[in-house]
C-alpha cells in the first residue's frame, strides 16, 4: 500500500516498497540533469552510510541518542554499507541545494530500514526520524563533504592500482626491448640513437611519478569537517562530538581521517578538490602524450615509422581492406581530452563558493567521480589491449638508425661540429650514408674508429670518444 509523508511544504504519496522518503521524491522531480543517480557511485553510497553510522555511535556514546534507536540506525547503515540498498539511492549526481537531497536520501533510507528493524512500518518517523535521529549532530554541510572525501579516497585506491599496473606493463616492455636499437627523435626529426627499452622504461617512470601525486592528494582529502554542522560553529552538537565521530569514522573506514583544525574554513574550502582535479588532468595529459607516441611509432606499416606493432583488434576501415588502426591509443586520447574538461568545471565550481559554504560541491563530485572512473578504465584498457601485446620491429628500427643522418652527432668530438655538419649536408644532398662519406669517400676517420664509436652500447650509452 502507498504511504503518505509530509514535510513543511506539504504531503506526498510514496510507494510502500520505497525506503527513500518525501525529500528524495522531491529531488527526483526537481533534478533531472545527468540521468545518473548516486547509486552509480556505490563507494559514495557506502561512504554516506559510514558517516551516518559513526554519527550514531558518537551520539549514543554522548547520550544524545537513545541506545536502541542508535543500534537500529547502526544496523541499517551496515546494510547500506554491504550494498543491499543501492537501488534506493536515486537522486541525480548534479543537483541544487549543496547536496541536501543526497544527504536526505541517505537519512530517509536509513531511517526506514531502522524502523523495520524496530518492528515499525516505513514512514513511522515518531520512532526513528530522518532528521532528528539519523541526521543528529549533522548537517549536509559536514556530512556530504565528509562522505565525498571518504568515497574519493577509496576510489583513488582502484585508480592507483590501475595506473601502477600500466606503469609496470611499460616497464616490462622496457626490459623486453632493452637490446632494440632505434632512433630517438626531437621535433619529429631524427635526433640521436637510443634503446627502445629506455624509451618504454621512461614511459613507466613518467606514470610512476603520478602515483606520488595521487598520494599527496589523498592526504589532503583525508581532512574532514565532521561536527562543523551548518557553517563550522558546531551548532547542535554535544561537547566532544567532532573528535569522537572523526575517530569512529577513521576506525570504520580504515582511512587516516583527521579533523580539520579550523572547521569554519574547512566547511567552505574546496582547494583539495582543485588539487586532485589538477593531478587527474596532469596524468591525462601524460597518458595522451604516451598514446600519441605509440600511434607515431606504429605508423605505417610501410609508409610510416613502423618501429613497433600494436595488437590488431579490429578492421580499421569500411572501404580500405587490410587497414588496422591504433584504436586503443585513440580511445585513451579521447578519454584524456574528457578529463581535461572536468578540471575546468572543478575550478569554476570551487571559485563559485560564497561566504561560509560552497554550494557547487555536487558538480565537483560528479566531475571527479567520472574522471577517476574513466581514467581507471582507460589505464586498464591500454594495458590489457595494447601495451602487453606490443612487439618491436628490431631489424627495421636498427636499419633506420644505421641509415640516419642523425648519427653524425656521434662524430662531433672526433671531427668537430663544422666538419660533421658538412658530412650531414652531403649525406642529405646525395643520399649516401654518413659512413660512406666520412670513412670511404673523405677518409675523415678509420673504419676501426668508426667501429669503436658505433657499437650498440656506445650508441645507447654514449661515452666521450675523441
Amino acid at each position: 500500500m502507498p504511504r503518505t509523508e509530509h514535510d513543511f511544504l506539504g504531503e506526498r504519496t510514496l510507494p510502500d516498497d520505497a525506503y527513500y522518503g518525501i525529500q528524495t521524491l522531491r529531488a527526483l522531480e526537481n533534478f533531472n540533469i545527468t540521468g545518473i543517480p548516486i547509486k552509480s557511485e556505490p563507494l559514495f553510497v557506502q561512504a554516506l552510510a559510514y558517516v551516518k553510522k559513526a554519527a550514531a555511535q558518537a551520539n549514543r556514546d554522548l547520550g544524545v541518542l537513545d541506545a536502541g534507536i542508535a543500534d537500529a540506525i547502526i544496523q541499517a547503515c551496515d546494510k547500506v554499507i554491504a550494498g543491499e540498498l543501492d537501488e534506493q539511492f536515486q537522486t541525480d549526481m548534479i543537483q541544487g541545494g549543496a547536496g541536501t537531497s543526497v544527504n536526505m536520501n541517505a537519512n530517509e533510507v536509513i531511517a526506514n530500514v531502522a524502523l523495520e528493524l524496530l518492528g515499525r512500518p516505513k514512514g513511522d518517523y515518531d520512532f526513528c526520524h530522518p532528521n532528528n535521529h539519523v541526521n543528529c549532530s549533522q548537517s549536509t554541510n559536514d556530512a556530504y563533504p565528509t562522505a565525498f572525501r571518504i568515497a574519493l579516497n577509496n576510489k583513488l585506491v582502484g585508480y592507483s592500482q590501475a595506473l601502477g599496473a600500466l606503469a609496470e606493463a611499460f616497464a616490462a616492455k622496457g626490459a623486453e626491448f632493452k637490446d632494440v636499437l632505434k632512433m630517438g627523435r626531437t621535433q619529429l626529426q631524427d635526433a640521436v640513437p637510443m634503446s627502445m627499452g629506455d624509451e618504454f622504461r621512461a614511459f613507466a617512470t613518467n606514470l610512476r611519478e603520478e602515483l606520488l601525486r595521487i598520494e599527496d592528494s589523498r592526504s589532503l582529502i583525508s581532512e574532514i569537517n565532521m561536527g562543523a554542522t551548518a557553517i563550522g560553529t558546531g551548532v547542535n552538537t554535544p561537547p566532544g562530538y567532532a573528535a569522537l565521530v572523526t575517530n569512529y569514522l577513521a576506525k570504520l573506514t580504515g582511512l587516516p581521517l583527521v579533523l580539520a583544525g579550523d572547521l569554519i574554513e574547512a566547511t567552505y574550502d574546496t582547494g583539495a578538490y582543485v588539487q586532485l582535479s589538477g593531478v587527474l588532468k596532469r596524468t591525462a595529459v601524460k597518458l595522451s602524450k604516451i598514446c600519441n607516441d605509440l600511434r607515431l611509432l606504429s605508423s605505417g606499416p610501410r609508409c610510416g615509422i613502423n618501429e613497433i606493432n600494436l595488437p590488431a583488434l579490429q578492421p580499421g576501415s569500411s572501404i580500405m581492406p587490410g587497414k588496422v588502426n591504433p584504436v586503443v591509443p585513440e580511445v585513451v586520447n579521447q578519454t584524456a581530452f574528457y578529463v581535461i574538461g572536468p578540471d575546468l568545471t572543478v575550478t569554476m565550481a570551487a571559485e563559485a563558493g560564497q561566504l561560509q559554504l560552497n554550494v557547487m560541491e555536487p558538480v565537483i563530485s560528479f566531475a571527479l567521480f567520472t574522471s577517476i572512473s574513466y581514467l581507471t578504465r582507460a589505464c586498464d584498457t591500454l594495458r590489457e589491449k595494447c601495451v602487453v601485446g606490443i612487439t618491436a620491429n628490431k631489424e627495421h628500427a636498427e636499419r633506420l638508425v644505421r641509415n640516419s643522418i642523425g648519427i653524425v652527432t656521434q662524430l662531433n668530438p672526433v671531427l668537430g661540429y663544422e666538419v660533421a655538419a658538412s658530412v650531414a649536408k652531403e649525406a642529405l644532398a646525395t643520399g649516401l650514408s654518413v659512413h660512406d662519406i666520412a670513412v670511404t669517400n673523405r677518409r675523415l676517420l678509420t673504419q676501426a674508429k668508426w667501429d669503436e664509436i658505433f657499437t650498440f652500447e656506445n650508441l645507447i650509452r654514449p661515452g666521450f670518444i675523441q
